[in-house]
């Protein structure tokens, strides 16, 4: 099984542009270790949805804890290191989502923890971001039909957008291949995986790359 060029790759994107999934059949592919998020323990994600602006801080504080926690323990494993690994997320997401949804006050005190924890965690050697439309990203959601997702609107998923490319604009030294995957289904068709992988298995420089098939 040949291995990827990357030691550690994270499959980044909006929510429903299919990283999860993405993630999984290169990890299948390749061997490499796997690492999910596992959005469904944090419980006041369905609260969030329905009540932002009571609750915003509450997810965004588990998510924090939940990601570091998992990050700090998978890479304490000396067998990470002897493979590929493949992330659906990296950790600077919690920074990207907190400033979106928290108030400015709870910012600031959320910050000063992000702070303290983001520098001592290993970063992904190239981030994959999955490009998809507002209509792809919403049609993808409402397929997979979690209840608490339903009332996502096109306008968070486009400040959402927003905040990821802002972020890599500011962070130039990292590799970023945006991957425009509006018009394939890597999921269901061999052929628009292949062309993924094709992608996947070249070298990059750093900052950020635009690719479109």
């Amino acid at each position: 099984m040949s291995t990827l060029p990357h030691t550690f790759i994270t499959i980044e994107g909006n929510i429903g542009s299919g990283k999860t999934s993405l993630s999984k059949k290169i990890a299948d592919s390749y061997g490499a270790k796997l690492l999910l998020e596992r959005f469904d323990d944090n419980p006041f994600l369905p609260h969030f949805y329905k009540n932002q602006d009571h609750y915003a801080l509450h997810v965004e504080l588990t998510f924090l804890a939940e990601r570091y926690t998992h990050i700090n323990k998978e890479f304490g494993s000396p067998e990470l290191f002897s493979t590929n690994t493949v992330s659906d997320y990296m950790f600077q997401k919690c920074l990207i989502f907190a400033q979106r949804t928290l108030k400015e006050s709870e910012f600031d005190l959320y910050n000063k923890l992000y702070t303290m924890v983001e520098p001592i965690l290993p970063k992904p050697t190239i981030i994959f971001y999955l490009h998809q439309t507002t209509s792809n990203l919403l049609s993808n959601i409402s397929k997979r039909g979690r209840s608490y997702e339903k009332n996502i609107s096109a306008e968070y998923l486009n400040k959402i957008n927003s905040s990821y490319f802002q972020y890599f604009k500011q962070h130039e030294n990292q590799k970023v291949v945006v991957i425009d995957v509006q018009n394939l289904d890597f999921v269901n068709s061999n052929n628009d995986y292949i062309k993924i992988l094709g992608i996947i298995k070249r070298n990059y420089p750093a900052g950020i790359t635009r690719i479109s098939i």
